[in-house]
């Protein structure tokens, strides 16, 4: 696939480059540039290119504003110890786009096409990534239908187009969030789109989300759509259930069914802990396991994990069943140690045994 480069011709300065990324925040400022890539079902994958960032302009019949039909990604770009800048793991990150992309009817961009566009943003917009521990440059790529026409079917055309923002912390990692367990509201069913990453799973949560919100809580928690019994995410992130404590805990997440989102950082974790010497599991756990857990203090720590968060620590959660806190309330020892393990891997700060970081630059 072949890129053309046009960058922008008035890139911010460094000065004010500088500020916006020193005034953290997620998804508040953007780079200077962005990637454009066009689809036709007649002609294929046209020819990329890097153009300065900027509005795009779409007629009002474009099918992604009336049916839906859109994917997106999330992933990180990081600074490393010696100034370079790797990515992480955005193979995983290119494989399921390829799925989300199948699923929802759209054309598949190859594995490898996917990395290059990444690599070229992040390299001409280098600057842009943060140096410290714990933030990093954020990129969206995404994909909609953009033929111009009513009627419920694949678009015959599409645009793939790629940003990138400068992310701090999304929570603060020093304090734990508390949950609302929703029943009234699901995030997805079997045979739907929730193992798909899809703009229409979030836009369905908002309603629980600003459910959660009245209810004091900062984020819901699904659980399945049939007995509604089974826990299956924290809004957008997977969840994490540690049983015991030391080294002779057990690291538990919900296994995946098909209406769960593929975490990488999930999967991620799966690894991280059985380096750190724990045991995992993934397995089907239940709202009753997470409340007598805690009360038996046998549940001794809860987590969720994403790219925008990379680990969340959950204090109290609420429901129609009650009210019950993790611990004291606050971040636990093992949360901690495998927020900090992953965050080591992914700044270079301590091997990488499973070339997860792929420099760029």
């Amino acid at each position: 696939m072949k890129i053309n480069l046009n960058p922008n011709p008035n890139p911010l300065t460094d000065e004010d480059r500088d500020a916006k990324i020193a005034a953290g925040g997620f998804g508040k400022y953007y780079t200077d540039n962005m990637v454009v890539l066009e689809w036709s079902e007649v002609s294929g994958w046209g020819e990329a290119e890097l153009k300065a960032y900027g509005p795009i302009t779409l007629d009002p019949a474009t099918a992604v504003f009336h049916y839906g039909q859109e994917i997106f990604e999330g992933m990180k770009a990081y600074s490393q110890p010696d100034g370079s800048i790797s990515l992480f793991r955005p193979d995983a990150n290119a494989k399921r786009f390829a799925r989300s992309a199948a699923r929802l009817a759209l054309p598949e961009l190859p594995i490898e096409d996917f990395i290059e566009t990444v690599k070229t943003l992040v390299k001409q917009d280098r600057k842009w990534v943060p140096t410290h521990i714990g933030e990093s440059l954020y990129i969206r790529p995404f994909m909609i239908a953009t033929e111009i026409g009513l009627g419920v079917r694949p678009s015959n055309k599409a645009t793939y187009m790629l940003i990138a923002t400068p992310a701090g912390a999304y929570f603060n990692a020093s304090e734990a969030v508390n949950v609302w367990i929703s029943t009234e509201y699901v995030r997805a069913a079997i045979g739907g789109t929730g193992e798909a990453k899809c703009g229409g799973n979030y836009a369905a949560s908002l309603v629980a989300q600003k459910q959660a919100a009245t209810q004091g809580c900062d984020q819901v928690v699904w659980l399945d759509a049939i007995e509604r019994r089974w826990v299956e995410e924290m809004g957008g992130m997977n969840l994490y259930f540690i049983r015991g404590s030391g080294k002779g805990a057990t690291i538990i997440t919900p296994k995946l069914t098909g209406t769960l989102l593929p975490g990488i950082t999930r999967d991620s974790i799966l690894s991280v802990a059985k380096d750190l010497g724990y045991s995992v599991e993934e397995a089907m756990f239940s709202i009753d396991d997470w409340r007598d857990g805690v009360a038996s203090g046998e549940i001794s720590e809860i987590f969720a994990c994403g790219t925008a968060a990379v680990v969340t620590s959950i204090g109290a959660a609420k429901s129609q069943f009650g009210t019950w806190t993790t611990g004291d309330g606050n971040p636990g020892p093992i949360t901690n140690e495998i927020r900090q393990t992953l965050l080591a891997i992914q700044h270079g700060t301590i091997a990488d045994k499973h070339s997860w970081n792929v420099k760029v630059c």
